[in-house]
């Protein structure tokens, strides 16, 4: 299709303007296919074929040539190629907010309109866009009105635990995810690990292609399979490729432009990766984090990703970092919740990090821990099963030694690759550095600087076995273990924020034996808030923040909360009354897609 703009001061208010145009548009048979004008009379557009479009110009050039030499049109432009997208439906008449959820699904689309029509009768808007964004737009628009499922391109960097568990997981309710959302999630990029080369991408990744990468079609190109290894994925064997190039090669691999919905999961915690935020932001992807480096690294990167959010208004990539705080807890939404609804924080402190939480549990337990396992047992009706052994069977309500507390929790899979990040602050301070921002309290504060100003239970070298510490350090902790003991309490690592003094620190701490910290079972953690509103007493957020399958959850969380108001749950969408539909017409296509009765 083309469109065809005739514009001039000189049609402002003149009778027989559109009679003329279309009466010798007429009388060459041209067709007409839209017709789109303002109030202001300044300018008539109309839509048709491409192969008639010049003709059209010319014929209107000639009836309007007087005109055109005094001035009083100034131009006949031709604009193609163009496309002609409609939503069609009877259940359109008196339903309010049919064009703003019409042109928002083609603003959120990246879609530039050219021209509006739109009759009284209420049944139809069309719209001309370029043609080459007329997929995007189609896509959009049936994401938009529930008639078909959006599709979201997403990448996953780093195959640790967190990263094949969220693999897995979005294998396994994609299905669900098209029935209940309208969302088709297709994984089209995996880069495996820190500093890999290799990335994995579809073999056939065409506009029209449905296929999605999954741990099959991984393996099924990465090992030297057994025949029954090959049979059980004999499905996946054309689905994945390796390609060279690593992180830089995630954009042009993700990146498809028919697509609405762009976003990648970073699972890693690696710093190189995190350099990566900022672009990924500034080319329309979204950033779903487990990766705290982003947030807590050198002041110029954490300002570059601020930047990025908002270099292009809503054509940025959003940045979604729940995961970064405490795994799958909902720190980050909580507290904007807060400070959204006009509540003041005044401090945040807790137990942050799984690694410290299950130490200094197993080094100084409160008492009775049996006797709480043992009524949570006998009150839930079987749903909590009492499972409160360690990797070493011993009962977690029984104190142990520091080194014997490490290994368990190496054992368990809690740690980093490097413990002694977990043990020397290194996480815990990355933490506060992402709470700092959502605070506006980064600009004064670095990583290092909360290290260097906070306590430890022990100095750890970083070279040491911590499978098999030296006794010194067991005597070290213990001293400081008896020490609260004896004043009837626990030791625990605090992280907190003051955000009247600007502090930022933290701290080991007796805290007696029933508080609300000295309670919090291992590997949980345990936030608290103190607000304007909550000053009595504060707001607290506990539970498990370990887990691959936790994490992986809240990251698919995210990507769903980033696309709520795009595509909703077919439980939460406008009820279809009638006939309704949408379509794309051109030259060369007129295809459609609703319920019965779709013109």
């Amino acid at each position: 299709m083309a469109l065809v703009n005739v514009e001039g001061t000189g049609m402002v208010g003149i009778r027989g303007v559109d009679k003329r145009i279309f009466g010798v548009l007429e009388y060459h048979d041209v067709n007409v296919a839209l017709i789109s004008q303002a109030i202001s009379e300044h300018s008539v557009t109309f839509a048709t074929s491409e192969d008639q479009a010049e003709l059209a110009k010319s014929v209107i050039e000639e009836e309007f040539r007087r005109e055109l030499k005094l001035g009083h049109v100034s131009s006949v432009d031709i604009r193609a190629p163009v496309s002609i997208i409609a939503a069609v439906g009877d259940g359109m008449v008196d339903t309010t907010g049919v064009a703003g959820r019409f042109f928002s699904s083609l603003g959120g689309a990246e879609i530039n309109v050219l021209a509006i029509a739109q009759g009284s009768s209420e049944r139809n808007i069309s719209t001309v866009v370029w043609s080459s964004d007329s997929t995007r737009a189609l896509r959009a628009v049936h994401a938009a009105f529930n008639l078909s499922n959006m599709t979201a391109r997403v990448g996953i960097i780093g195959m640790s635990e967190v990263g094949i568990s969220l693999l897995r997981l979005l294998e396994a309710e994609r299905d669900a995810l098209k029935s209940n959302f309208d969302l088709d999630i297709q994984v089209c990029m995996v880069c495996p690990e820190r500093g890999s080369e290799e990335i994995f991408s579809l073999n056939n990744d065409t506009e029209s292609g449905t296929q999605s990468l999954t741990i099959g079609a991984i393996t099924r190109v990465t090992e030297d399979l057994d025949e029954t290894t090959k049979t059980t994925f004999a499905d996946e064997e054309q689905v994945a490729v390796v390609s060279k190039g690593g992180l830089g090669l995630c954009f042009d691999t993700l990146f498809r432009k028919e697509c609405t919905i762009h976003a990648i999961f970073d699972c890693t915690n690696d710093e190189a990766s995190g350099r990566y935020h900022a672009g990924w932001l500034r080319a329309g992807i979204d950033v779903i984090t487990a990766n705290n480096r982003g947030l807590s690294g050198p002041k110029h990167q954490r300002e570059d990703i601020k930047e990025a959010e908002k270099s292009n208004g809503r054509q940025s990539g959003v940045y979604l970092r729940e995961t970064v705080v405490a795994g799958g807890l909902p720190i980050i939404s909580t507290l904007r919740s807060l400070l959204h609804s006009g509540d003041k924080i005044r401090r945040i402190d807790g137990i942050f990090t799984v690694v410290k939480s299950y130490v200094m549990f197993r080094i100084s337990p409160p008492p009775n821990v049996a006797a709480c396992s043992q009524f949570d047992v006998t009150s839930s009706n079987g749903v909590f099963e009492g499972d409160m052994k360690t990797s070493s069977t011993a009962f977690v309500g029984e104190a142990c030694s520091f080194s014997q507390a490490v290994r368990e929790a190496v054992h368990l899979g809690l740690t980093e690759d490097n413990p002694a990040l977990d043990l020397n602050n290194e996480y815990a301070a990355r933490v506060l550095m992402a709470l700092a921002r959502e605070l506006g309290m980064d600009e004064d504060n670095e990583t290092e600087l909360i290290k260097m100003s906070s306590d430890v239970l022990v100095d750890i070298d970083d070279n040491l076995n911590f499978l098999d510490l030296p006794p010194y350090i067991d005597e070290q902790v213990q001293k400081r273990v008896d020490a609260a003991n004896a004043k009837g309490c626990v030791l625990r690592s605090i992280a907190s924020i003051d955000v009247k003094s600007k502090s930022v620190q933290i701290r080991i701490s007796e805290v007696p034996n029933h508080h609300a910290f000295a309670v919090s079972p291992p590997g949980c953690s345990c936030v608290r808030f103190f607000t304007r509103r909550h000053e009595r007493y504060p707001l607290i957020i506990q539970g498990p923040s370990a887990g691959a399958d936790s994490t992986a959850s809240a990251l698919l969380a995210e990507l769903l909360q980033r696309t709520r108001g795009i595509s909703t749950p077919r439980s939460l969408a406008l009820i279809r009354r009638g006939s309704s539909g949408a379509f794309l017409h051109n030259k060369h296509s007129n295809s459609m897609n609703g319920n019965n009765g779709i013109l």
